[in-house]
């Protein structure tokens, strides 16, 4: 047999598996379509199974433009980093059905969440276009937190956390913050201790971020550095602390892997720099990591003013941090860190240009996260496009 014409059949479905298990998933997208074979391998739980532990496959960077006035100028990317791509989506994967109301979306550990209105949401598993609806929450709010997680039991839950509240058109000033947890399998809310008055100056998610790590929900002032956690299991709340590295303007908090991180857009004598530091969850001190080079943090922005910054936006999940420009200003434009899980060394690159065309938005949502690759498969090649 030449080498020209290699029966792949003879290397079995293990062997077959492990070596497709290697590619980027844009090209096992493609390689099931190659024969019934490689589309039985790919298709199967094990090579699921196999792809979720693989050290070779990173988690999703998505970007999603929202346009309040023509949902048809909604659009959705996602990079992948394995293939170094961007992949433009069809929106009705990831935006939830036009006769709902889309208040905010959120993405968090594989579901895309909607809030129809203030007492609502929608969800699905990212990709699947698999929308569910929840019953009211008890006390009704807008632009919250919301984070997944898996209970002990396994079973999949989501917590939301502050928002605005609104009687007759006003802010209620006097909000009890409320956190509310919901079960899926019970479609029930159970209320939660509130999140501390603290954060009641800026208790939604434009002025705070969250991070989900070893069981606790996050919160974190991106400007007042304000942090505490909630225990997921046990329901009580950390005490409020200030996490404000020298120099820091504003700052998101990142889960990577198994550390926090805080990324920072500090003022320094040699001009803004964007600055990494690990944060030690027991005593909240921090130790820089990582600078991003001043040459990448510049090529995001244009402009002189003092406020040009203000668009910077950071969002990570694993080992890769991202860092861009929400505004639409040269499309989006987008640099990453990858932090290496031996050494703790940072290399920064910048990714490709998303694909053209590309929208003017009223609000862009971005999230990491993982993705079954049973949720991708059934999408085909053709509806994706790199």
């Amino acid at each position: 047999m030449s080498d020209s014409h290699m029966d792949w059949t003879l290397l079995g479905s293990d062997l077959t598996s492990l070596i497709l298990s290697h590619l980027p998933i844009p090209s096992i997208i493609r390689a099931s379509a190659v024969c019934k074979l490689w589309r039985s391998i790919v298709s199967a739980p094990s090579f699921s199974n196999l792809l979720s532990s693989s050290p070779h496959h990173h988690p999703w960077f998505f970007l999603l433009g929202q346009n309040n006035i023509f949902l048809k100028n909604n659009q959705s990317f996602a990079f992948d980093p394995d293939s170094n791509l961007w992949l433009s989506l069809p929106p009705s994967l990831l935006f939830p059905p036009p006769h709902y109301p889309n208040n905010s979306l959120i993405g968090s550990n594989g579901l895309v969440l909607s809030a129809t209105s203030s007492s609502r949401f929608l969800f699905s598993p990212i990709l699947s276009n698999s929308w569910h609806l929840t019953s009211p929450l008890r006390f009704s709010r807008s632009n919250p937190l919301v984070g997944v997680f898996s209970d002990r039991s396994g079973s999949t839950k989501f917590i939301v956390v502050g928002g605005v509240r609104f009687i007759g058109g006003l802010v209620d000033i006097e909000d009890r913050l409320a956190v509310e947890i919901y079960t899926p399998d019970l479609d029930a809310w159970e209320l939660c201790p509130p999140l501390p008055v603290d954060f009641r100056s800026g208790n939604s998610s434009q002025w705070l971020c969250s991070a989900l790590h070893k069981g606790k929900f996050y919160v974190f002032g991106i400007y007042s550095c304000f942090i505490s956690a909630f225990h997921l299991t046990k329901h009580f709340w950390t005490e409020v602390e200030t996490l404000r590295p020298p120099g820091v303007s504003f700052s998101f908090l990142i889960a990577c892997r198994d550390q926090l991180v805080l990324a920072g857009l500090c003022n320094t004598p040699r001009g803004p720099s964007l600055n990494l530091w690990r944060i030690d969850e027991e005593t909240m001190e921090f130790s820089e990591i990582a600078v991003m080079p001043q040459d990448l943090l510049y090529k995001l922005f244009d402009g002189d003013g003092d406020d040009k910054f203000a668009s910077l936006k950071c969002v990570g999940l694993g080992n890769l941090i991202y860092v861009f420009n929400e505004e639409y200003h040269k499309s989006y434009p987008a640099c990453v860190c990858e932090i290496n899980g031996e050494t703790a060394k940072c290399s920064w690159r910048r990714i490709p240009h998303l694909p053209k065309p590309v929208n003017q938005f009223h609000k862009v949502i971005s999230f990491c996260s993982t993705i079954p690759l049973a949720n991708i498969l059934p999408i085909g090649e053709e509806q994706i496009e790199a």
